[in-house]
């Protein structure tokens, strides 16, 4: 069934991007501090007659989130759920999911964090905060590094962002094996495996990267079992979720020297306390759960969103959709 004209929920920043390539649809923006507005005028959510919602990046632990998935959740009419983020372990996702609302997730920010993996991935085989302090020093001193060429990557997790990372590695010479639950879907590897594969793909690898999402089965995937596989010496690269990591058993691995070194950009709690050991820790690089925030981000997400508006309309597939 086509859809002439819609009404949709959206965040006011977002909107105001979009203003223009939303043409003739009835946008319900929802402001800052929660109050919902059509036009000029205030509305509340028990008066709207939603089509679609857009859950734009940037919404998320805002002051509006409350009253967008408030509107949602009250919603009988709303058929269509886009999500700016790629995971859906926050509880209120099954919550639509039970509604018989279509859902669609965001791959926008696979670039950014695949580019944030081989940056961090690059400097520490490079020893670049060494080179910047020796900078610093006016020393001349020849620095020795490693190169990623021969080495092998895991790649733990192979939808958009995992499949980035591998392209990317793989063109600085690495071999890149991987892990996805339907290991049939292939993708851009030199070995695509099972989840069962890996104890024998553990102790190839140099270089391990998280980015699978959260669920039951990858919860505290990354435990003391898990790390007494990893080849000594390795490189743990989180960018999936916090609580996919048993964080004790990852400090008791890299004190005992198994692990060579972790990057983490995501933490089992956020913001990470003042006294958490990963802040000083002197084998963790660590990020404020940054990312997915490149350049590109916020336009590579309103493109999708918008093709999947217009898919919406004409009654065609939509991108990326989910079930739960």
């Amino acid at each position: 069934m086509s859809v002439v004209g819609m009404e949709l929920l959206i965040y006011e920043s977002a909107y105001r991007r979009m203003r223009e390539a939303l043409g003739a649809d009835v946008a319900v923006r929802v402001q800052d501090d929660g109050s919902l507005r059509r036009g000029d005028a205030a509305v509340e959510a028990e008066d709207l007659a939603l089509d679609a919602a857009y859950a734009a990046p940037g919404m998320f632990g805002g002051g509006g989130a409350k009253a967008f998935f408030r509107a949602l959740l009250k919603s009988s009419t709303a058929r269509w759920f886009h999500s700016g983020a790629a995971g859906l372990d926050d509880p209120v996702f099954p919550r639509i999911a039970a509604k018989g609302i279509a859902m669609t997730v965001n791959d926008a920010a696979a670039v950014g964090m695949a580019e944030y993996v081989l940056s961090e991935v690059l400097a520490l085989f490079q020893r670049r905060d060494e080179r910047r302090r020796l900078q610093a020093a006016r020393e001349w001193k020849k620095v020795n590094f490693r190169e990623v060429t021969g080495s092998t990557w895991l790649v733990i997790g192979f939808g958009a962002i995992g499949q980035a990372v591998a392209v990317r590695a793989k063109a600085f010479g690495a071999e890149v094996l991987a892990i996805r639950n339907d290991p049939s879907k292939g993708g851009p590897a030199d070995e695509v495996a099972a989840p069962d594969a890996l104890p024998r793909l553990l102790p190839r690898a140099d270089v391990v990267v998280i980015a699978t999402p959260l669920t039951d089965a990858t919860r505290d995937m990354v435990d003391a079992e898990f790390l007494v596989m990893v080849k000594d010496g390795s490189v743990l690269v989180n960018v999936g979720r916090g609580s996919i990591v048993d964080e004790d058993a990852l400090l008791a691995a890299l004190g005992a020297g198994r692990l060579g070194h972790a990057i983490l950009d995501v933490f089992r709690t956020e913001p990470l306390p003042a006294e958490s050991p990963f802040w000083s820790h002197p084998k963790v690089s660590m990020t404020s759960h940054t990312s997915a925030l490149g350049s590109g981000f916020l336009g590579r997400s309103d493109a999708l969103f918008l093709d999947n508006l217009r898919r919406f309309r004409a009654g065609e597939t939509l991108r990326n959709q989910v079930t739960l």
